[in-house]
């Protein structure tokens, strides 16, 4: 199969992900299996809807329920027009909105057509398309594995001396027994014959017997001639080795005109202009017959003389039919000509039902449901967010007691919005990427042809999965090399998407203008220093225990200071919130636990005055404190001016402030809830607060999502700018996510911005790495070192002058180099393997094109796959 690189199937279903409908306008939203709904009240319509207090959004108008559902369910919500163009296609000028016309590669899908004639959604043929299984990282929507790759190999001198030689020797042979100089060539003729065809002491024919048999016997020598020639000059294998690059139609009219050419030899007075004599295959098979018949008179039968022809004919060319795989050839043809023309192809009872048709509710016997979403699914009402968060509420309904009863009851009431996000949504505003929800998979570009890229990924896509995300993942790569556009970007609105289907968490944190989505796209969007930010950060991650809050805060704070032990600093903390927690009944605001840090014993005195009597631990703690205070060991002053970028006017409403009415948010939510959450991180002036919050944030997620086990969706947090939030503990703390179901996104510009001590530990972590275009040779060493070595296999050739010790020998090379102007040499080759460096430093840094980037992936359950160079703009 030859293709353009991209192995893709060639089939008539299209080979892009349909973009899905938008979000429904007047659909029920929150209700959902097993699902729920926050308590601060969203799920409220982003249009403006009223919203019922079961969660349902207040009907506005609608439509006829699908074939098969009850009389008494519920009217299902509508979603707008699905689209005309798959995503990534720009639509025609004058392309209208449902009722504009499809191209022929949508109309006709793999589930059939719609009853009545319409044409078939996109996302059926999207559902429908095939899977297979592949590689770690191979974008998996209708991929076609490449053929094997077959070894370059040039055709040996031997092979073609094994060919010469045996034809002349055959030529010669033959053209000695036509002249009859073979000795004792008739003597087999006389032993198998009877002696009344010839005359005495010899072969010469008495009559007819005699003069057929010897046209026999010449066609019997040249029949074992012809093979021996064959057989000993490796004809076979040669055909094979000058047929085997070329495409099944160049092939097939190759042998055809070989085939012409033997026919030539054979029936030379069928072909005008052809005046040889025909080879002796025709002559000597009638000869047998009129042997074998006992005369002439055999002959004068038309059918059987025809019969002989024809089959003479077909053993002429059945081994080039061979060769050239005509059969082959024709049936494919025959079927490409039977899909141009509309014939469907015969079912294949083996094979498994279309997923548009629900088999697997079907097989539990719930067919009133199953038609339901086929009808929701053929009529437009459901795009490839709706079909992969019901296909996971019907996956998680069959492993629980009375779950598939549940299933189907909430399907058979809320249809296609059966199972949605609390939020309502059922869609993003806008996408930027391809996607395959049902895989959870986002297309990231395409490797190329690239020698060092293992075959299997030659020309196929490149995708990421939670599966490799759960072994997190550092990106590195200069301004403009495309790290948030092409890489970080497509990750998190990947994740948005399986957010909405319940199968994931995100939390993305990066600037204000960074291009991670819009505002819409997230249901918590923090914006510190914003005073119309609906959220606020809880620097305690909404913990209850002062020593783990404490640990928290210590690392965002002083993880990064070199001379301060964080363990150190957690206890000074905690010393001072516990006390403050149990006095007040909450953790100190920034500017109070800022005045603790830096208050001398006088006050910290007055606070203990204020600790109930039965704090007894609480206060051992504080008087702990208050004889550190003010010593030359005191860690409180650095902390507090490590704590003075977030006590700034900018954030006087945020991080607990006293009488704020801003909502605060806990990175504990996205452990619980599948949520879509933002961080916006200041800048112009705060860029110390910023890095200090993403390393809290870091912090607080890492213990977050170590917390619990079975968790049912992947929680991740993207960093787009890791810039001083890697620290000796939270780079510790990334390892043990893996049998967590969560990981963590690195964004850096470079691996300066990271102690150089964090370099070794933060590659061994991490188990996805992307190295783009434009890195030094200083972080492509770190890359070289983590990729390692493999064996390859080299040639050398070396030349060395032939020395002749015999007048002739040194005359003729002497007249070889007048001649040619070269001295006559021998070639010496040698063939061995060698340990190389997968990608060394200086490829990393200057082989690797604009637009591309070299990435290694390692999944969850330890399957990983080498470095491959990927075009991200493919």
């Amino acid at each position: 199969m030859e293709t353009d690189g991209t192995y893709e199937s060639r089939d008539t279903k299209g080979g892009a992900v349909p973009r899905p409908a938008g979000p429904p306008t007047d659909g029920r939203g929150a209700a959902s299996v097993g699902g729920t709904v926050h308590s601060d009240g969203r799920g409220a319509r982003p249009d403006g809807e009223t919203v019922r207090p079961d969660g349902r959004a207040a009907a506005s108008g609608g439509r006829a329920a699908g074939p098969g559902a009850p009389a008494h369910a519920p009217v299902p919500p509508s979603v707008p027009p699905r689209p005309t163009v798959a995503p990534g296609t720009a639509a025609a000028p004058g392309a209208g909105g449902p009722g504009a016309p499809r191209p022929p590669h949508e109309a006709t899908g793999g589930a059939g057509a719609v009853p009545g004639g319409a044409p078939v959604p996109p996302v059926v043929a999207w559902l429908d398309a095939p899977r297979p299984e592949a590689a770690p990282g191979i974008w998996r929507f209708r991929h076609v594995p490449p053929p094997p790759p077959r070894e370059t190999r040039k055709l040996a001198p031997v092979t073609v001396a094994g060919l010469l030689i045996p034809l002349v020797v055959g030529l010669l042979l033959w053209s000695a027994w036509r002249r009859g100089v073979v000795p004792y060539e008739w003597i087999p003729l006389a032993t198998f014959t009877p002696a009344d065809w010839w005359y005495a002491g010899g072969t010469s024919p008495r009559d007819w017997h005699g003069a057929e048999a010897h046209v026999v016997y010449d066609g019997l020598f040249f029949a074992v001639l012809l093979y021996a020639m064959a057989r000993l000059g490796a004809w076979a294998e040669l055909a094979r080795h000058l047929l085997a690059d070329r495409r099944p139609p160049a092939r097939a009219a190759l042998t055809a005109g070989a085939a012409l050419i033997a026919l030539t030899f054979v029936w030379p007075e069928a072909f005008p202009g052809v005046g040889w004599d025909p080879l002796p295959v025709v002559a000597p098979l009638l000869s047998l017959v009129v042997l074998i018949g006992g005369g002439y008179d055999v002959l004068a039968s038309p059918v059987l003389v025809y019969t002989l022809y024809a089959l003479i004919t077909a053993a002429v060319l059945w081994p080039f039919a061979r060769l050239g795989d005509w059969p082959g050839l024709v049936r494919a043809r025959l079927k490409a000509r039977a899909a141009e023309g509309g014939t469907p192809a015969p079912l294949d009872p083996a094979a498994p039902a279309p997923l548009s048709h629900w088999p697997e509710l079907r097989a539990a016997g719930e067919r009133q449901a199953a038609d339901l979403l086929a009808a929701e699914l053929f009529a437009g009402r459901m795009n490839d967010v709706d079909c992969a968060r019901i296909r996971r509420s019907l996956e998680r309904g069959r492993t629980h007691a009375d779950g598939l009863a549940s299933f189907v009851d909430t399907v058979l009431r809320q249809g296609a919005a059966a199972g949605a996000h609390p939020s309502g949504a059922r869609d993003l505003p806008g996408r930027a990427a391809t996607h395959d929800l049902l895989l959870g998979q986002v297309r990231l570009g395409r490797c190329t042809a690239e020698e060092r890229n293992p075959a299997a990924y030659r020309g196929a896509g490149l995708a990421l999965e939670p599966a490799a995300l759960a072994t997190s993942l550092l990106v590195v790569g200069p301004s403009g090399a495309g790290k948030t556009t092409r890489l970080t970007g497509p990750v998190v609105e990947s994740l948005t998407l399986q957010a909405l289907t319940g199968t994931a968490a995100v939390v993305a944190v990066g600037a204000a203008d960074a291009p991670l989505g819009p505002d819409a796209a997230y249901d918590v969007v923090v914006r510190p220093g914003d005073p119309a930010s609906p959220y606020d950060l809880d620097l305690y991650a909404g913990l209850a225990d002062p020593d783990e809050a404490a640990a928290l805060l210590a690392e965002g704070l002083v993880g990064d200071v070199e001379n301060l032990d964080a363990r150190r600093a957690a206890t000074v903390l905690a010393q001072l919130i516990g006390p403050y927690r149990a006095a007040h009944g909450r953790f100190p605001s920034v500017p109070v636990l800022r005045e603790l840090l830096e208050a001398g014993p006088e006050t910290l005195t007055a606070l203990l005055d204020r600790l109930p009597a039965d704090a007894a631990a609480m206060r051992r703690e504080l008087e702990a404190r208050i004889r550190q205070a003010g010593t030359a060991a005191d860690a409180g002053p650095l902390l507090a001016d490590r704590l003075s970028p977030l006590d700034r006017p900018a954030f006087a409403e945020f991080f607990g402030a006293d009488g704020s009415d801003v909502r605060p948010f806990s990175l504990k939510s996205v452990v619980h809830h599948p949520l879509r959450v933002r961080i916006k991180l200041p800048e112009r002036g705060h860029e110390e607060a910023s890095r200090l919050l993403a390393r809290l944030v870091l912090a607080q997620f890492l213990a977050a999502a170590r917390t619990g086990t079975g968790r049912p969706h992947f929680a991740a947090l993207v960093l787009d700018d890791a810039t001083g939030a890697l620290t000796t503990g939270t780079v510790r703390s990334l390892q043990r996510l893996r049998p967590h179901n969560a990981g963590v996104v690195l964004g850096l510009r470079t691996l300066g911005e990271v102690p150089e001590a964090l370099h070794g530990p933060l590659f061994g972590a991490v188990g996805c790495r992307v190295a783009l275009s434009g890195i030094t040779t200083w972080d492509g060493r770190g890359f070289a070192e983590t990729w390692g070595k493999e064996w390859v296999e080299t040639t050398e050739v070396a030349h060395h002058t032939v020395f002749a010790d015999q007048p002739m020998t040194r005359f003729l090379h002497a007249l070889r180099k007048k001649i040619t102007g070269k001295a006559v040499t021998t070639d010496a080759v040698t063939t061995r393997k060698v340990e190389r460096e997968r990608w060394s430093a200086s490829e990393l840094a200057h082989s690797v094109p604009p637009g591309h980037a070299v990435v290694s992936l390692t999944t969850a359950q330890g399957t990983h796959t080498p470095p491959v160079l990927v075009d991200l703009r493919g």
